[in-house]
């Protein structure tokens, strides 16, 4: 090089300070126009409602069914010994401890209400304007997922749907963070109410045995259908605390 070249900006590119990075993560944005919101409200509906779609779209839910089951499962003290996500959107979280008690049940307990719940804490955060700690949040939590996955399909379905959070927290436009994150919370207050309706038409024609509700019951000596109207009370009450949370009424 020339010693009369001059010598380019050492600084770290935009969106990679630490100090850029923190101030992205704790501040606020202009919450959307009503319009968005109710139409990203139509969107998710449309993803949970015709089954062809809802095959499809479900893999999402059982993300956050399973990562609640193991996401408990940790904080209760139990060893996570992994997670498997099917393509038939069935999944499977291994963890070891004592096989009752109150671990054991809140284990047992968490699969059905994480989407909603975690849907409402979503709503929550877009209610306060908190939509790139949303986005990144969701992220971290996709990443922590990731390390317990133990089958490809499995691998493939997490690193997808964490890539695209990615991709839209990093090069799209706030107006377009805004629409996604909006999609993907009304989508889990919506996407939590269906597989409650599916397990319990199930149980009815005499299927899933060996169902949340049906291992909570021997656990706890409750019959199951009082889990089933835990599991509905939690997902319609979350919809319709977070749906008012995100119309911002």
């Amino acid at each position: 090089m020339s010693p009369h070249t001059p010598l380019l900006p050492t600084a770290a590119p935009d969106g990679f300070d630490p100090g850029s990075l923190w101030d992205r993560l704790s501040g606020l944005q202009p919450p959307p126009d009503l319009w968005l919101v109710i139409a990203t409200a139509v969107l998710a509906l449309v993803a949970v409602g015709p089954y062809a779609l809802w095959r499809l779209s479900r893999n999402a839910i059982t993300i956050a069914h399973e990562g609640g089951h193991g996401l408990v499962a940790v904080v209760t003290g139990r060893r996570l010994d992994g997670i498997r996500l099917h393509s038939d959107t069935s999944g499977l979280t291994v963890s070891r401890g004592k096989p009752t008690g109150l671990g054991m049940i809140l284990t047992a307990a968490a699969g059905y209400t994480a989407p909603s719940l975690l849907g409402l804490g979503g709503a929550w955060l877009l209610s306060a304007h908190r939509i790139t700690l949303l986005l990144w949040a969701a992220t971290a939590l996709l990443l922590a997922l990731l390390v317990m996955v133990r089958n490809a399909y499995g691998v493939l379905t997490v690193v997808l749907t964490g890539g695209a959070f990615v991709l839209v927290s990093w090069l799209t436009t706030p107006q377009v963070q805004a629409a996604f994150a909006y999609a993907a919370v009304w989508f889990l207050l919506l996407g939590g109410v269906r597989p409650v309706f599916e397990l319990q038409g199930r149980r009815r024609r005499g299927g899933a045995p060996d169902s949340d509700a049906d291992q909570l019951s021997r656990l706890t000596h409750v019959p199951p259908a009082l889990w089933l109207l835990l599991f509905h009370a939690v997902a319609l009450c979350s919809l319709i605390g977070g749906g008012r949370w995100l119309l911002g009424l």
